[in-house]
């Protein structure tokens, strides 16, 4: 069986899929599964176990229907039994129809007459669980299984090498990622939790664990958020792995993980590693399971920069 998801979106909402490519590939380990992605979420998948094959296309970009005609030939070409769409966009499911492909999966609503099988839309439960609905035309109804994901080798090798270059690998550390980088569009601003607060919290830590290394993460969009930092907080470690295995791994090692709702927040809850994650305008239940290693602290006003550096403290000491 060839199975092709279309899944728009950034890195988090990758990981947040992984458990129904996993469970699909559990069900039907003869199948080969490949995903349509935009190009900034195809570096998800080196940590994926599920996955043949990553193609890219734009879904946010202002594509002509000669840019649909493209994507469709490409699927066209592949006789793939299966296609399962994230997405309810009407062209899209117009378009999945002309492919001729037997089994077409998606949720009811925009476009759905053009599938075979239409699932309830349920946005109001964990994001997971809503993609593992998808899975229910394919007789698989068991329960949505926890995020898992696969680090490569030489990715582990060097998170081992890295924290003995930041002399971290006998004392542990409490890792930071405050997500500057992927948050540049304007609707995303309210997720940015402030430099000034983030110094709060690190000297608050320092001052009770004085042993105990905070070492942050620095993307590649992140350099003036780590020079500030390093200029109140001289004192912390920085690491800059640069690749998703790289950073997964890093995340694995640590005792703690402190994070802004961002895509290295899902790696956190995929590689089980205790997180306190800071949201703003999201809800947390829909973006992180029912488990006591992961806590959310919800800003009152629905912007990450109003949640207070002494709840965060109170919840790393009472979590």
């Amino acid at each position: 069986m060839r199975v092709v998801a279309l899944v728009p979106g950034g890195i988090g909402d990758q990981i947040l899929f992984f458990p129904t490519l996993d469970d699909l590939k559990r069900h039907y380990p003869n199948a080969q599964i490949d995903v349509v992605v935009e190009p900034r979420s195809k570096a998800a998948y080196r940590v994926s176990k599920s996955v043949h094959e990553v193609l890219n296309f734009d879904f946010q970009d202002r594509n002509s229907l000669a840019d649909w005609g493209n994507l469709i030939g490409n699927i066209r070409d592949r006789e793939y039994d299966v296609v399962i769409a994230v997405k309810q966009i009407w062209l899209l499911g117009l378009l999945l129809w002309l492919t001729g492909i037997p089994i077409r999966i998606g949720y009811k609503g925009k476009g759905s007459v053009f599938l075979t099988h239409a699932v309830p839309f349920k946005p109001s439960q964990y994001a997971a669980a809503v993609y593992h609905d998808l899975l229910q035309p394919l007789e698989i109804n068991s329960p949505v299984p926890e995020l898992a994901v696969n680090v490569p080798k030489p990715d582990i090798e060097w998170a081992q090498k890295e924290q003995k270059r930041l002399g971290v690998n006998e004392t542990g550390y409490i890792l930071i990622h405050g997500g500057f980088g992927q948050l540049s569009q304007a609707k995303e601003q309210d997720k940015i939790y402030p430099v000034e607060s983030w110094h709060q919290i690190i000297q608050g830590f320092q001052d009770k664990q004085p042993d105990l290394p905070v070492v942050v993460i620095k993307g590649t969009d992140d350099e003036q958020f780590v020079r500030s930092l390093l200029g109140s907080s001289p004192d912390i470690k920085v690491t800059s792995p640069d690749d998703i295995g790289k950073l997964t791994a890093m995340i694995a090692g640590a005792n703690l993980m402190l994070s802004t709702d961002n895509a290295a927040l899902q790696l956190s809850v995929a590689v089980q590693t205790y997180t306190i994650a800071l949201f703003g305008p999201t809800d947390p239940a829909k973006l992180l399971p029912k488990n006591d290693k992961f806590l959310a602290i919800a800003s009152p006003t629905g912007k990450t920069a109003d949640v207070s550096p002494n709840a965060v403290l109170e919840k790393i000491w009472g979590g």
